[in-house]
């Protein structure tokens, strides 16, 4: 009996130990993207690599259109250590540590290589590890950027002043919505997949997304004009536990960061070579593209989002590092 008992036993433990001889673990990812977007097909491309190069001792489950919670819950509950990460970005992390706030401003970095350059940063790498150290966030990877935010409206706009007056969605963290106010428009805070409805029922007269944001949800049937001031570059932010990810083994460590960080720059590039393409086929689903936008009224109306959460100095701090001239 005490032999079965036994043999048992090591079955069980065979079953459970992969290749690496270390117990399975298990990350639930959310997004609050379509499963149709880019991003989605990224995060799948990250969890297969991570899953193949630890032998299936880490797996990502990737859960698309916010199916584990709204963002914030979701924010509560990797603080907590729970196996969940989220996809986010700097805005939201900015309610923790507010300099970081500044990477999701009006024109603050405008291309890929700015992005990668970032992270070798000194202020930088002092926020992501006060954000690990004191708030439990472990960011993974800012290096997934989904294109650049344009105003899409039912009227043309072609200056701040045109804003004037319009109810424009954005996301709720005081960084997105000082931006879109400086920018000339009324912010309304609102979830993701709650834009639709509102757009219909003309709770909100627009919004400021991303090209690829609105084939993925449709917004081309609600929304007639884009305006492409290109007012922020999106970076986003894959965050997990701190808490959980210290309790990986050192090499899965590695894995999970390196395998973002690689997912994530060739999906960015993907989406920004990809934006064309969008464009076209949104155009010959009705929309308009204005023409003749004041790209630097634009530019001159975006500092203010800075002067008003009293960033500004953190902005010329981080310019000043990246070695860029006023």
């Amino acid at each position: 009996m005490v032999a079965v008992f036994m043999v048992l036993l090591l079955a069980i433990a065979f079953y459970q130990t992969p290749a690496f001889g270390q117990p399975k673990y298990t990350l639930k990812f959310n997004h609050v993207l379509s499963p149709r977007e880019p991003y989605h097909a990224g995060f799948l491309k990250w969890a297969k690599a991570v899953e193949e190069r630890t032998k299936g001792g880490l797996k990502i489950e990737v859960f698309p259109s916010a199916q584990l919670g709204v963002e914030e819950d979701i924010l509560e509950q990797i603080r907590a250590g729970a196996n969940v990460g989220q996809n986010t970005d700097s805005a939201r992390m900015g309610m923790y540590v507010p300099g970081i706030a500044v990477m999701n401003g009006p024109y603050f970095v405008e291309t890929l290589g700015g992005v990668e350059r970032l992270k070798k940063m000194p202020t930088v790498q002092a926020w992501l590890d006060e954000l690990a150290n004191k708030f439990g966030f472990k960011v993974l990877s800012f290096g997934w950027v989904q294109g650049y935010r344009h105003f899409f409206t039912n009227k043309p706009v072609r200056t701040p002043e045109d804003l004037k007056g319009q109810r424009i969605r954005t996301p709720p963290a005081p960084i997105w919505q000082e931006s879109v106010r400086a920018l000339g428009a009324t912010p309304v805070a609102l979830a993701f997949g709650e834009m639709y409805p509102a757009l219909q029922q003309k709770v909100i007269d627009g919004v400021e997304l991303v090209y690829n944001n609105i084939p993925g949800g449709r917004f081309y049937e609600v929304l007639k004009y884009v305006t492409e001031t290109g007012h922020i570059m999106l970076v986003n932010f894959e965050v997990i536990s701190a808490k959980w990810f210290n309790a990986l083994p050192p090499e899965y460590q590695k894995i999970l960061v390196e395998e973002c960080d690689k997912a994530g720059m060739e999906t960015s590039r993907l989406i920004i070579e990809k934006e064309k393409e969008v464009k076209a086929d949104l155009i010959k689903r009705g929309m308009i593209v204005v023409d003749k936008v004041d790209i630097a009224a634009f530019r001159r109306a975006g500092e203010k989002a800075y002067e008003v959460l009293k960033i500004a100095d953190v902005k010329d701090k981080v310019h000043k590092e990246l070695g860029f001239k006023k």
